[in-house]
Parts: structure tokens; C-alpha cells; sequence
């Protein structure tokens, strides 16, 4: 489900108000946790938190036009997504969000390489996020980025 909405805001304010409300927690608690650099952006049809091509001029390889992403949020027609690069392509991040996420939530772990699902969002553990959100800064993103793409070519 991708949405036309050109602003957080705007994707925000579209939502159902459950969704509505869980996902401007999970925006807030990742934008005071967030390291300085990165900037909020909707791309794909979802809210996204990017590494700015001022940072990094190179961009994603998959569409250098675009920024670097980094995590994004979507409210899907199931769950609620958190989508954070950082563990797709770093075991020890994802190491320890794994064994952190059982001192949050006494559900199991819904998750695939970079996606966090949550199909109910009372059970989305907030604070867990913003720690998540904090344990990269933009420069960590792009050298774990770079050492990952330089090793597939």
C-alpha cells in the first residue's frame, strides 16, 4: 500500500486513527532519537529517514537521484512495517535488537531482513525503536553501506 501523500504530515493525517496514532509516536521517538544528519522524507509511499545526498552525493545505488534511505515506516494493510537497514546489513545490530526486543514485548518477533511488522500497534515497542534509532549516526550508515555494497561487486 503506497501512499500518494507528499509530507509526513500529509501520510500521517491519512492514516486511520489507530494507525494515526502509533505511527506519529513512532515518528516522534525516532526523530528525538535519531542522530543529526539524517532527514525525514516520503519515498516509496512511505515515511522515510534518509542520509541527504549533502551528505552523501553518491545516493542509493539501486537510484542514485535518490538519497541514501535508512528507516522507513508504513502503515500496510496488516501491520504497521519499521524497515531499518542498519539491521539487514549489520549481524551485530541485529544481534542486539533481537535479544533487546525480548526485555520490550512479550510477542514474538515478527520480522524479515530489514521489516519489523506489527500487526497490532499497542504492542509496538516504542522505546525499543528510538534506542534503535540512535545507534547509528550517518557516517556509521554509509561505511557499513559502502562495505557491503564494495563486497558485492
Amino acid at each position: 500500500m503506497q501512499s500518494k501523500a507528499t509530507t509526513p504530515q500529509e501520510y500521517i493525517d491519512s492514516l486511520p486513527e489507530d494507525r494515526m496514532k502509533a505511527m506519529t509516536e513512532l515518528r516522534k521517538v525516532i526523530l528525538s532519537n535519531l542522530p543529526k544528519g539524517f532527514k525525514e522524507v516520503m519515498g516509496y509511499g512511505m515515511l522515510g529517514y534518509v542520509v541527504p545526498h549533502t551528505l552523501y552525493p553518491d545516493g542509493y545505488h539501486c537510484d542514485p537521484k535518490l538519497p541514501l534511505p535508512f528507516i522507513n515506516l508504513a502503515s500496510q494493510k496488516n501491520f504497521i512495517a519499521v524497515y531499518h537497514m542498519g539491521i539487514y546489513s549489520d549481524p551485530k545490530l541485529l544481534k542486539w535488537f533481537t535479544d533487546e526486543f525480548s526485555k520490550h514485548s512479550k510477542n514474538k518477533l515478527d520480522m524479515g531482513k530489514s521489516c519489523m511488522r506489527f500487526k497490532k500497534p499497542e504492542q509496538i515497542p516504542f522505546k525499543l525503536i528510538g534506542e534503535l534509532a540512535s545507534k547509528m549516526s550517518p557516517q556509521d550508515w554509509i561505511d557499513q553501506y559502502e562495505s557491503v555494497i564494495k563486497n558485492r561487486k
